[in-house]
């Protein structure tokens, strides 16, 4: 399985200075086989990881379930 290192702060605001989503940069990368994305701080720990899908069904299932997971994160802090 291929690992890719990503520095978090940067991509983010990568992001949003593309005004662009991360699940629209992950299914760019689906080639057919699986990743781990891991995401770094600016000193280099780890943050988070995201086993990247081989295929964009699968990718559009972890999305769902990521927005669910964080919608519910969210309102349980209201």
């Amino acid at each position: 399985m291929q690992r890719i290192e990503i520095k978090a702060e940067g991509f983010f605001e990568l992001l949003k200075l593309k005004d662009t989503s991360m699940w629209a940069i992950f299914s760019q990368m689906i080639d057919g086989n699986e990743k781990e994305i891991i995401f770094l701080d600016n000193e280099d720990k780890i943050l988070f990881n995201y086993i990247l899908p081989s295929n964009t069904e699968k990718l559009e299932e972890d999305r769902k379930e990521f927005s669910k997971e964080f919608s519910d994160k969210l309102s349980n802090l209201n």
